[in-house]
């Protein structure tokens, strides 16, 4: 081989090396970088996991296994379920369903505590802005007071009656469902005892809609006694119906 060929072929050898070693070393940091984007990913993950756990009381391993939990056959039965709930209906043990059975009533506490001083705060706005108007407003129907001992009996308009109590989280869900449905109902609140304030905290925990009130979508009454004049009986709420005469349950 010629000086000149020989001095070539090295040439080329060089910038071969050359160029490979750039390629290896840039499929090297590409490999880098994606590791270190998976790294902060999973971290940044993790975090947020931890940080979701303790909002709810939980530890990281609880809220894992929430996870798993609604992956299974409790996310069909009851899909969008809270972790508290979930893990209480899961719970491997009487303590473990005893444990989140006062965690969930400390959540409820403090979404309830929350949701009235910012109703609260919007009462005082309302106040300052339409003095003359109330914000929720009870049924100005006569048969809508309170009785005096006697049954008061229920009128058939063909609306729905709701029957609903203190204290009891199925009826404030009753009462949201029914207002999403657009449907109209006259609501009887059991054992609100003659107290107007009683109902209207009542129907803000439930999401009620003052508009609705006022246009007499929903009616807000006094039970009175008319739920014990049906003597249909079973748990609240109820949402029943006059059908040919008859007061039937729905």
């Amino acid at each position: 081989m010629k000086p000149r060929n020989i001095l070539g072929f090295i040439a080329g050898l060089a910038t071969f090396a050359f160029a490979y070693g750039c390629h290896a070393a840039s499929g090297q940091s590409t490999s880098i970088s994606n590791t270190q984007n998976s790294e902060v990913h999973n971290s940044s993950q993790g975090a947020s996991q931890t940080e979701l756990a303790r909002e709810w009381g939980l530890t990281p391993q609880e809220w894992s296994r929430f996870q798993t939990v609604m992956e299974g056959p409790r996310g069909i039965y009851s899909p969008g379920l809270d972790p508290l709930t979930a893990l209480g209906i899961e719970a491997k043990s009487e303590e473990e369903r005893r444990r989140y059975a006062e965690l969930q009533v400390r959540a409820e506490r403090q979404r309830i505590d929350k949701e009235l001083a910012y109703q609260r705060a919007y009462d005082q706005a309302f106040a300052r802005l339409y003095p003359n108007e109330k914000v929720i407003q009870l049924s100005s129907n006569p048969a809508s007071a309170p009785g005096s001992g006697a049954l008061t009996a229920v009128k058939g308009t063909g609306r729905l009656a709701v029957f609903v109590q203190d204290s009891c989280n199925a009826c404030i869900d009753r009462v949201k469902d029914l207002q999403n449905q657009k449907q109209s109902f006259d609501l009887y609140f059991v054992g609100s005892q003659g107290d107007d304030e009683i109902i209207r905290r009542w129907a803000i925990l439930a999401g009620v809609e003052p508009a609705s009130v006022r246009s007499r979508q929903i009616t807000l009454n006094h039970d009175a006694g008319r739920w014990l004049g049906l003597g249909l009986g079973g748990e609240l709420p109820a949402v029943v119906r006059e059908v040919n005469g008859q007061w039937q349950r729905l």
